[in-house]
């Protein structure tokens, strides 16, 4: 049996052929469901629009709950012209399945004709990536021809709108800045839409989010760039006493990797089980007040810094605690916008960090900043505790401009790819 998803149902010959007998069918029959189908699409490719609707609404009647029977209502009633009870079939049909991504293309469609262009691209949105998912509608030989049209007006669709969007989120600073200041910004976000080809100038650096043009590309960084590191490591007695009344307790302790099965595919142990453990100052930008009041002085040392602050997103700044033997995995960040730094604390022998394949052993109240956009692993060889402060930071070669941008872009980006999920 053909696939509604590979067709959106029989050809225009095949539906005249049978329209006599869907005929007789139904005098047999009134409820017969695949009957009323048949004939609606029939007079659909008659352009009958208003017959169509007429056998749809009796089929809903006989299944309301049925996905076909909604799909195809919602094509006639957009061909009819009633957008808003056309938008509504089709929402219906994409609640009853929810895993069909023709549905949702429909649905779409039927949301940008009726002027609801935001909530046309998140549906579109969200079936370009159902479907690409499961390897089709990716390029023109894995689309069927049929859909090509409505597929290609999606794409365009959704990077449009996505480019709207920004726009609209930057006015503001294009208005207080003008545009040039932007420019790099610009070119960001047209990497991101996949209109332009990003690539850095090392390819080692490879994030897995967002990459921002004309950064200069290095593994770690220089001391020199950061004009605040002496006065940290000046801090450095201070905040291991804070650290050390906090590691007898457990209490404000996390897990850095919030399930086993995270544990599992980024952490080993020869000699036990793995633990990366946290005393989080910020996580993903959120405050954890009861650890900063346990720690005035680590607080303040990092409230001091230029800290990635990105709403839901960051700062990460925490008591880094890796077990003796364990080994964090090779892995890479989100984004070259942001930095990470490393104070260390209490570091037995044979712990090092590895980033891009150069090898840093830590050496306690000595800072070292990198790019975790390089691949980058760390590991604790020793039958002791390793505890570093970590905490992100603004790229330096970023302006204040930029900083503001990315501030803004990373919260709306998530922010749409939460809805997409919940879509």
């Amino acid at each position: 049996m053909t696939r509604l998803e590979d067709t959106d149902g029989p050809s225009p010959a095949t539906l005249n052929e049978g329209a006599a007998a869907y005929a007789r069918r139904l005098e047999a029959d009134p409820d017969d469901l695949e009957a009323l189908h048949g004939l609606a699409l029939a007079a659909l490719n008659r352009k009958d629009a208003l017959r169509a609707v007429e056998l749809l609404e009796r089929a809903a009647r006989v299944a309301p709950e049925n996905p076909v029977t909604q799909h195809h209502l919602g094509r006639a009633l957009d061909a009819l012209g009633d957008r808003a009870a056309a938008v509504a079939a089709h929402a219906l049909a994409v609640r009853a399945a929810p895993e069909s991504y023709l549905f949702r293309l429909y649905l779409g469609a039927s949301l940008e004709r009726s002027g609801a262009s935001d909530a046309a691209v998140l549906q579109y949105a969200r079936t370009l990536q159902d479907a690409q998912a499961q390897d089709e509608w990716t390029n023109a030989a894995n689309t069927p021809a049929a859909l090509r049209p409505l597929v290609e007006r999606a794409v365009l669709a959704v990077r449009s709108g996505r480019k709207a969007a920004f726009a609209r989120l930057l006015a503001p600073l294009y208005e207080a800045h003008g545009r040039r200041a932007l420019a790099r910004v610009e070119t960001c976000v047209r990497g991101y839409l996949r209109e332009a080809a990003m690539e850095s100038p090392d390819p080692r650096q490879q994030p897995t989010f967002l990459y921002f043009p004309g950064l200069p590309a290095c593994a770690y960084f220089e001391r020199s760039l950061f004009p605040w590191i002496d006065a940290l490591e000046a801090e450095t007695g201070a905040i291991r006493a804070e650290l050390m009344r906090l590691l007898p307790s457990a209490s404000g302790r996390e897990r850095v990797f919030t399930s086993d099965e995270l544990e599992r595919a980024h952490l080993r142990n020869a000699q036990s089980a793995p633990s990366w453990d946290g005393y989080y100052f910020y996580r993903h930008g959120e405050r954890r007040a009861d650890n900063c009041t346990a720690c005035p002085d680590t607080s303040r040392a990092l409230d001091s810094l230029p800290l990635s602050r990105v709403r839901a997103h960051g700062p990460e700044c925490l008591f880094s605690l890796l077990s003796a033997g364990t080994h964090l995995l090779p892995h890479r960040g989100v984004t070259n916008t942001r930095l990470v730094g490393h104070l260390p604390l209490v570091v037995p022998e044979d712990c090092a960090l590895n980033v891009g394949g150069e090898v840093h052993p830590w050496q306690e109240g000595r800072v070292v900043v990198f790019d975790d956009t390089y691949e980058h692993e760390a590991w604790n060889r020793s039958r002791e505790l390793r505890v570093v402060l970590i905490f992100d930071l603004w790229n330096p070669h970023l302006t204040e401009v930029e900083r503001a941008a990315i501030a803004e872009l990373v919260p709306a980006i998530g922010d749409f790819r939460q809805a997409l999920a919940a879509a």
